[in-house]
């Protein structure tokens, strides 16, 4: 007779791995928050930062990542989700959306219900952590799997005999990589990593202590001048019919915007959730064009698993870029829920890679554009809970933004469709030094899986690069220079990063964590010599299959 699961156990009841992990089989999003397990599936669907970011947090210890995303009292209404605690360092599951297998209550028939509820918690029965080669290890077999975040989108053609078409020196490269990564950064075992932590959360101590978290609202003024100022010449100019020039100023406008659309995405304006978001619906929707709300959607993912080829949407850019030969098998996208397919123009455009990386940047916020109205249409907002309507806010500075741009400016003011079409190149384009700032911090990063006990620390720091330059330029990057320190504190507000940065540099130096700063022109460099290394690996790569093909053998390629 089949075993039942359990009784749900009390809010203070001590849970054991087996437990928690029968409830995470069952399809439960559980994960754990400072010692307290969570189950959030009453609230996944009003999380205003979209579901995919609390799915990769499925069977880890959530702490860190929730301490830097979220307000305090975004974090004390998360105890009305506690149904339990552990005690000891929690060996982290591989999260359902990334491949990790679970077992049913049931599947362990010998388990009685105080087995499950006070195994002790470090126990390693069960989903095994990942390989830091990118593939996970069955429990019941040596035999490695490839892994797929949802098997009914898993390619036809077994993993195994796929792999057989692809060059070797492919799957040496990730090896290389995994390796690289493993001398330069400090050890993966989990005592050290979780040394790693305690220093991380004591600095998490005194940055507000130092006044980091504060806003500096008199940077606002002196910002709010210049974007005033950019607004009025847009305006002054295109009274006199310079079309251009008025699109150049607009341009300018968006660009410094966007930077403050960033923060109040952050909550680093007034640290209200709802004051923030309107800020950010105002700049980004009714000024800009763009979705907020897709933005935090999508930008949540990217801050939870950086530079994860399968899973970060700020680096699934096929086909047009790929960071890493990975793309190469036609990974499956969890964000975008869809196959990057490695087809015939992928095999075109990634050839070329290097020398369209800044026509294509500078044409990228047409691609914001579609990705914003996609969020919309789709109804990826939250239709419940307390953002419910933000959404609505969106369409009505959607609906103001085409009005005031699309008929008013271009339609009406602008004499015929060549004016038109210059002042929309202009506008879209001149705001692009904007998507080159984003991709440089990440594009010549780490993108290896080095497995489910590397830090979150640890890991924003090998993923991410910051860039230097003089403070006198910091109005340009807008505080994106400093992608580093951001992605360790997402919510302090930019003004205070270079002033965190000492504070980074004690806690690496502590640690032994590499901080990654170039200049601007060198991380530029960095990026187009990655874009260029990943071409030259796919010339390659066809050059030993047409010798395959040719010869049946790798003729002169190992």
């Amino acid at each position: 007779m089949e075993k039942s699961t359990p009784r749900p156990p009390r809010k203070d009841s001590l849970l054991s791995r087996r437990y928690i992990e029968g409830l995470i089989a069952e399809g439960k999003h559980v994960f754990i928050f400072e010692d307290r397990v969570l189950k959030v599936d009453a609230f996944i669907q009003f999380h205003p930062g979209g579901e995919k970011a609390i799915k990769h947090m499925v069977g880890r210890d959530a702490t860190d990542e929730i301490n830097a995303l979220h307000s305090r009292y975004a974090r004390d209404l998360m105890a009305k989700y506690q149904i339990g605690r552990i005690e000891g360092v929690w060996t982290n599951f591989l999260p359902p959306i990334q491949g990790g297998k679970f077992r049913l209550h049931t599947e362990d028939a010998c388990s009685s219900e105080e087995d499950l509820m006070s195994q002790d918690n470090t126990s390693q029965e069960g989903s095994l952590p990942p390989s830091p080669i990118f593939d996970a290890v069955d429990a019941k077999s040596t035999t490695r799997r490839r892994k797929y975040s949802n098997p009914d989108t898993a390619p036809s053609t077994p993993p195994e005999k796929a792999s057989q078409h692809r060059p070797a020196f492919l799957d040496a490269r990730t090896k290389e990589e995994v390796i690289f990564d493993t001398a330069k950064y400090p050890s993966l075992d989990q005592a050290n990593q979780e040394s790693i932590k305690a220093k991380y959360r004591a600095l998490n101590e005194r940055m507000p202590a130092e006044g980091l978290f504060d806003c500096n609202y008199s940077a606002y003024m002196v910002e709010s001048c210049r974007y005033s100022l950019f607004a009025v010449l847009f305006y002054v100019f295109l009274r006199l019919g310079w079309w251009a020039t008025s699109a150049f100023w607009l341009g300018c406008l968006w660009h410094q915007l966007v930077f403050t659309a960033h923060d109040a995405g952050h909550m680093g304006i007034t640290h209200n959730f709802h004051v923030d978001t309107v800020i950010g619906i105002i700049i980004a929707d009714f000024i800009g064009g763009l979705s907020l709300g897709w933005w935090k959607r999508s930008h949540n993912v990217h801050h939870i698993v950086t530079n994860a080829p399968e899973h970060d949407p700020d680096i699934e850019h096929m086909p047009f870029f790929a960071i890493t030969h990975r793309f190469f098998d036609s990974l499956d996208s969890t964000y975008y829920d869809r196959n990057m397919t490695f087809d015939a123009v992928s095999k075109v455009m990634l050839k070329i890679q290097n020398y369209s990386y800044y026509p294509i940047m500078a044409l990228a916020r047409f691609n914001l554009t579609r990705l914003s109205w996609e969020y919309l249409l789709k109804g990826q907002a939250p239709q419940k809970g307390m953002a419910w309507w933000h959404v609505w806010l969106e369409y009505a500075g959607q609906i103001f933004f085409w009005y005031w741009y699309g008929y008013i400016v271009l339609y009406q003011t602008l004499p015929d469709w060549n004016s038109r079409l210059v002042f929309l190149l202009i506008s879209h384009v001149i705001p692009s030094p904007l998507h080159v700032q984003i991709t440089l911090s990440h594009f010549a990063m780490s993108t290896a899986d080095m497995g489910v006990h590397e830090s979150f620390p640890q890991k924003m720091l090998r993923t991410t690069m910051d860039v230097d330059c003089p403070t006198w330029l910091d109005f340009f990057h807008g505080g994106l220079q400093f992608q580093a320190i951001h992605h360790l504190y997402p919510r302090m507000p930019r003004h205070n990063l270079r002033q965190a940065q000492k504070y980074v540099l004690e806690f690496c130096k502590e640690t032994g964590i590499p901080y990654a700063l170039f200049t601007f022109y060198d991380g530029n460099k960095e990026v187009i010599s990655r874009l260029g290394d990943v071409a030259k690996q796919l010339r390659l790569m066809e050059e030993c299959r047409k010798s395959v093909a040719a010869e049946g053998v790798f003729s002169h390629h190992h």
